[in-house]
């Protein structure tokens, strides 16, 4: 029987790959680091420490997890520069927090490859993996204070976590690991105790937009696994009812989705955010007014929810479909590769992440733009946050896991 070979149709060497991405970064931070009313040491430290670290990254990646193929870790650098970058326009001390929040998204990323790397050992973390991230979302209920209206943040001292970001890696992992081998009523049952679990804690914290995340990469594991379409059906019926019961016995929720469709009638107070992201983001054009000369800057949560308008605004139209695309392209990537994945576990782990990325990243474009309600999601790997970029950066590990074994495999297609 011939050998499966892990293929994509076109091979760019990695080294060529990077260095254009690099090109790229250093012509975007260019207008920062010339200007001299953003002339800051820390400005300059987070610039330009970004490209010694990406580089060193990409290097540690292939040597020593003998990596062939790293185009997602290519994609993933360059979203994240464009994060930085954005961080930069507005403030020193918030490009030198994204950095330092990359650094340790790369590391998120190493852990995960290791765990991922043998199923048996992600098999007997699975369980403790779900009670940390059940944990976590009760220490979320009990311990946050309500900021922007949902309680999900976690500050001690001056640092703040939102866990719903660090459960999302959790989500995956269990999900993964208990349907690619235990596919018994049991388990499935456990599992799906699990998500109700996560998703129930969401909307106790209000977080409705990480909810719908969480239900969506659900259906996509359950699809994965069984491929029946009228139980995915059925459990999406009774989310819709569920749905309903809680915004009939707590009316603030439907509140909070009042102003979707009706933007313009609340320019000045429910709806400020969302008219400005559309007037501002237009008047980018095609190439944009340029890093830091946007107005939108000044709204609230600019770097935040309502990133993908100053991509729009200060960078261009050109470069936001870019981005958007890149998005389409990891998943096209995953899908490629799922095929020919060498365990079950693998596939359903990094398409389900990829699916996750698309949903989250769909729901914040979306949102700011009046198509769908506003749930205040961040743009993957772009937002400013640093619990966002770590979760981010562990999706990528999960892509990224689609090829693993790829060494065995190309040793065994040469013998």
């Amino acid at each position: 029987m011939p050998s499966r070979r892990l293929s994509i149709p076109v091979r760019v060497p990695w080294f060529w790959l990077l260095l254009l991405a690099t090109a790229f970064q250093l012509f975007s931070f260019a207008p920062l680091l010339l200007d001299p009313e953003r002339a800051e040491l820390p400005l300059y430290a987070a610039l330009l420490g970004y490209i010694p670290l990406e580089w060193l990254f990409l290097i540690l990646v292939r040597a020593l997890a003998h990596r062939r193929h790293v185009e997602l870790e290519i994609l993933g650098l360059w979203l994240s520069g464009i994060g930085l970058a954005v961080c930069g326009s507005v403030s020193a001390d918030y490009a030198l927090k994204q950095l330092a929040a990359i650094a340790l998204g790369m590391g998120v990323y190493a852990l995960l490859m290791g765990i991922m790397a043998s199923p048996d050992l992600a098999m007997k973390l699975r369980t403790p993996a779900a009670v940390g991230a059940v944990g976590l979302l009760a220490l979320n209920l009990l311990l946050a204070k309500v900021i922007n209206g949902t309680l999900n943040w976690i500050t001690v001292g001056p640092i703040s976590i939102q866990p719903s970001e660090l459960v999302k890696l959790a989500f995956i992992f269990v999900g993964a690991a208990t349907l690619e081998k235990l596919q018994t009523a049991p388990s499935v049952t456990r599992y799906l105790l699990f998500a109700m679990g996560c998703v129930g804690a969401l909307f106790l914290m209000r977080d409705f937009g990480a909810a719908l995340i969480f239900f969506a990469t659900y259906i996509i594991l359950a699809f994965l696994r069984s491929g029946d379409l009228k139980s995915i059906a059925l459990v999406s019926a009774a989310a819709v009812m569920g749905a309903g019961l809680v915004i009939y016995f707590r009316p603030y929720v439907a509140n909070r989705f009042s102003v979707y469709r009706h933007v313009w009638e609340h320019i000045h107070d429910t709806g400020y955010q969302q008219t400005r992201v559309l007037m501002y983001s237009s008047s980018g054009g095609l190439l944009g007014l340029g890093l830091g000369q946007g107005k939108l800057r000044g709204v609230f949560a600019a770097s935040t929810d309502l990133v993908f308008g100053m991509l729009c605004e200060e960078w261009g139209i050109l470069l936001a479909v870019l981005v958007l695309v890149s998005y389409l392209g990891m998943a096209a990537y995953v899908l490629h590769f799922a095929r020919q994945a060498r365990s079950a576990f693998y596939a359903i782990a990094s398409v389900s992440a990829a699916g996750l990325i698309l949903f989250q990243a769909a729901l914040n474009v979306f949102g700011i733009t009046d198509l769908l309600p506003l749930t205040g999601v961040t743009l993957p790997f772009v937002s400013r946050g640093g619990t966002s970029i770590l979760c981010a950066w562990g999706l990528l590990a999960f892509l990224s896991s689609v090829t693993l074994g790829e060494r065995k495999e190309a040793s065994l297609a040469q013998e």
